[in-house]
């Protein structure tokens, strides 16, 4: 791989991983376009690692509240950041479930061009939908562990590469009403243990393959996603305080319509 691309593919993670525009998309489809060889499972490892550093550092504050919930609840005491953890725990069961019976089933069969086109238009048009129809009202506190079921349970829809885990997320938090800054900070907390899994899972196999990137590669390109998705997630919740998701939504349906017209299938 050349230093562009190893750029070129961790700039794109770090940007799409936490933006409701798909990631797995959007790396399915960079090498297509631009006729590279797969980059590779070392590669994948690299930039998960950095994007996962990033919305760690990017919510430090909740996650400290997680962990001392955590530990007060080993003491018997029930907080906030207890039941937060329960509740991410919850919304995280059905898309590690969903991940086994897909690879399973499906294989690379999701993997195809026009899946990823119509997954980007459909679930680009229900993030539409939910974030104009749902209230605003609603904050992380008052999560029930009724909604962290629906969340999690449409999150097993991003695997489906261009449905986009922050997407479908998001979409079934605006519409239970929760307000958009707070349905991204929710969606952000569940990328953490959907992003280790992930990590955890391509680690397994990069072990079994024979993938040989430059140590100092895979430094840099955790580096560049870690840089890009911290400046993505900065950028997007100061786009919430007054703006909605649909530039998203636009760009999800444009970018579908395209790759649709590409491969002969709009």
């Amino acid at each position: 791989m050349t230093l562009l691309q190893i750029i070129v593919l961790a700039v794109i993670q770090g940007i799409s991983e936490f933006l409701p525009i798909s990631s797995s998309g959007h790396l399915v489809l960079t090498p297509i376009i631009f006729g590279w060889q797969d980059q590779g499972l070392t590669l994948d490892v690299a930039v998960h690692l950095g994007t996962l550093g990033a919305v760690i550092w990017f919510l430090r504050a909740e996650i400290w509240k997680i962990i001392l919930g955590v530990r007060g609840l080993l003491k018997g005491q029930l907080d906030d950041g207890a039941r937060l953890a329960g509740y991410i725990t919850i919304s995280s069961i059905p898309v590690f479930f969903g991940g086994v019976a897909i690879a399973a089933i499906a294989g690379n069969i999701l993997r195809q061009p026009q899946i990823i086109g119509w997954a980007f238009i459909i679930f680009g048009l229900a993030l539409y939908a939910g974030d104009n129809l749902g209230r605003n009202t609603r904050s992380i506190s008052e999560l029930k562990i009724k909604d962290a079921i629906l969340i999690g349970l449409f999150q097993t829809c991003a695997l489906i590469p261009g449905a986009s885990r922050a997407g479908t997320t998001i979409t079934m938090a605006r519409i239970l009403g929760y307000e958009r800054r707070e349905a991204a900070r929710f969606s952000m907390l569940l990328a953490i243990p959907a992003i280790t899994g992930a990590g955890a899972v391509i680690s397994l196999e990069v072990i079994n393959s024979n993938d040989e990137i430059l140590p100092l590669h895979l430094l840099f390109a955790a580096l560049v996603a870690f840089i890009t998705a911290l400046l993505a997630m900065t950028l997007m919740m100061k786009w919430l305080l007054n703006q909605n998701f649909t530039p998203f939504v636009f760009y999800r349906v444009v970018v579908g319509v395209i790759i649709l017209v590409i491969y002969g299938n709009f």
